[in-house]
């Protein structure tokens, strides 16, 4: 059984532009493979990827007016995943049983996110995306072979900017990072004056200290700002959506106050470049889920961000993606 406090989260599948009138998208969450879709005149729709009739994958049939046409046998499904249409059988009543498993779908912040099970509540807030003094993007889904979980512990650990983001966020001869405060809070942990060198930390050209503060919202949910005394501030909403145990897609949202000059494309393909370089670096993890055990690996003082979120996945009951007790690594 999956952890029902992934299972019934809301998690990223595709960016809602990619997902036209008439359109149908393969995705996959949870090792669930899903079957995206929008009608003429509905919103986003998020199947099962299974025809009830025989098992085809939907993914491969058609889009007519509001309905999703099923490849095999030209079975048509409505909106709310009932066949309305047997060709076969023009006056054939489908019992109730003719419907195709559905999910729930929300649409924010230009993605389609998707819950399998029942989410207490609504993705996860990021009010500087509607607040017109910043200027914001979406950068991903980035594909990643690792765990979800692995995705957001990078996330949470500036000790690795030197090295994987050097020249961009960090530089190999400025490697060190002071100790900074972690504390728990309603939705997980909380860091703060967490500083590292940045070669321009402020736009400026400048070689300087940067402050950053992060805060998790959810297992494969986090957060981040930076904010200079002038009122200058960056936030960055992550989620990781979890694919499978070791593979995951990474979303980020950017928001900042300043920079006006910066077009959208230009700030999204920055973030890419960093992400891509995450995304070479966790793929060459092993194990690639995230251990939890305390044995697996040994730890830094400046750690301790990484440390409190996987205590923090274990007081939930988190085991979807992780190495689930001490083993021999095999490669």
């Amino acid at each position: 059984m999956i952890d029902p406090i992934l299972w019934n989260d809301w998690h990223p599948v595709a960016r809602s532009a990619d997902l036209k009138p008439g359109t149908i998208l393969r995705s996959r969450l949870l090792g669930t493979d899903l079957v995206l879709w929008r009608g003429q005149n509905t919103g986003a729709i998020a199947w099962e990827d299974r025809c009830p009739h025989r098992s085809v994958q939907l993914s491969n049939g058609t889009v007519v007016n509001n309905t999703l046409v099923c490849p095999y046998h030209g079975l048509a499904y409505n909106s709310a995943g009932q066949c309305v249409k047997v060709p076969a059988h023009p006056n054939y009543v489908p019992p109730k049983q003719a419907c195709v498993k559905s999910f729930a779908v929300q649409e924010q912040y230009g993605v389609v996110f998707v819950a399998l099970g029942n989410p207490p509540t609504s993705v996860a807030p990021f009010p500087e995306w509607n607040d017109p003094t910043f200027q914001t993007y979406l950068s991903g889904g980035h594909y990643c072979r690792c765990s979800g979980l692995r995705a957001i512990e990078n996330f949470l650990d500036v000790a690795h900017f030197p090295f994987v983001h050097a020249g961009i966020l960090g530089e190999p001869s400025q490697p060190v990072i002071e100790d900074y405060e972690v504390h728990s809070i309603d939705t997980g942990i909380y860091m703060k004056n967490i500083q590292v060198w940045q070669p321009d930390p402020d736009g400026t050209g400048q070689g300087g200290i940067a402050t950053y503060e992060y805060w998790t919202l959810r297992p494969l949910t986090a957060a981040l700002m930076k904010k200079r005394e002038d009122g200058q501030t960056m936030v960055l909403l992550t989620y990781m959506t979890p694919v499978s145990e070791e593979e995951c897609l990474g979303w980020v949202w950017g928001a900042l106050n300043y920079a006006h000059h910066l077009s959208e494309a230009e700030m999204e393909a920055f973030q890419d470049e960093v992400m891509l370089q995450d995304v070479g670096n966790l793929e060459s993890h092993r194990p690639k889920r995230l251990p939890l055990d305390g044995q697996t690996e040994f730890h830094l003082p400046s750690d301790r961000a990484s440390l409190a979120y996987r205590k923090w996945l274990k007081q939930l009951g988190v085991t979807y993606g992780t190495l689930r007790s001490s083993t021999t690594i095999v490669v």
